[in-house]
């Protein structure tokens, strides 16, 4: 039988962090996008650290979180700078925080830094109500890399774990740079290995209306997603509204191990 997931239009929203993080944007930009945020009831707006209280004061009195980035895209600041990024965006009115892990120390096999750096930030996050997203920037790790963070995330009870950032772009033979983001195989090894109070959120690649549902029916609670009006319009074009309803899962490309 076909996959299906129950769906509603508020439902879907609330499963996006409409995402604002390309550095070209301007304030006219920050401001419409926050915009369609509030007025689509999306889960948050996840933006850099200097718009949060630009975010804070055109969300405030909405349903829709305001999400800062911390240590992005690169996760290559010092944990004291981390720290201090993620205390200056609470104050000024983020309650979520995404933050990139130094992919270096991953790589290097430094788990006693990179497991010191996530349970300072959960413990400055979680103190203040907010919650933290950690990004692992799956592009430039092998699968062991994955399951160990899914598994230290997990011990040390941050709320979500994230496939990437968007910008982890890898270079290719051919000398240009690309990145896949979230793939099948990512989420299903990060659900496999993250516990059960530990949530999923997909970023990087999640462009359509069957992405979007295809990463439900792994277990995804969250996704980054630029093209938020897109997906919600195409949900309505296909009868998607206010009250649930079930849909097929369509495997992407036909192809469900591959990536979207």
């Amino acid at each position: 039988m076909p996959k299906t997931v129950t769906v509603s239009l508020p439902a879907l929203a609330r499963l996006i962090d409409h995402s604002l993080l390309h550095p070209t944007l301007t304030d006219a930009d920050l401001s419409a996008g926050l915009a369609l945020a509030r007025s689509a009831s999306c889960a948050s707006a996840c933006v850099p650290p200097y718009a949060v209280p630009l975010a804070a004061a055109a969300l405030a009195g909405s349903p829709v979180a305001v999400c800062a980035v911390v240590g992005f895209p690169h996760g290559t600041s010092s944990s004291a700078i981390k720290l201090t990024e993620a205390d200056a965006a609470l104050r000024d009115g983020a309650t979520e925080i995404d933050v990139v892990v130094n992919v270096g120390k991953v790589l290097g096999g430094a788990w006693p830094y990179v497991e010191h750096e996530v349970e300072a930030l959960n413990r400055l996050v979680t103190s203040r109500g907010a919650l933290l997203k950690v990004i692992f920037e799956n592009d430039y790790l092998a699968d062991e890399h994955i399951a160990r963070l899914c598994e230290l995330c997990t011990r040390l009870g941050v709320a979500f774990v994230k496939t990437s950032t968007g910008y982890g772009f890898v270079k290719q033979p051919n000398g240009m740079y690309s990145y896949k983001g979230a793939t099948a195989p990512h989420l299903k090894l990060m659900r496999e290995h993250a516990g059960p109070g530990v949530q999923i959120k997909a970023a990087g690649g999640v462009r359509t209306l069957d992405e979007l549902l295809y990463v439900m029916s792994l277990g995804v609670t969250r996704v980054g997603a630029t093209a938020t009006q897109a997906i919600l319009d195409e949900a309505r074009r296909r009868g998607i509204g206010e009250d649930e309803v079930k849909v097929e899962v369509k495997a992407i490309n036909g192809n469900e191990g591959g990536a979207y």
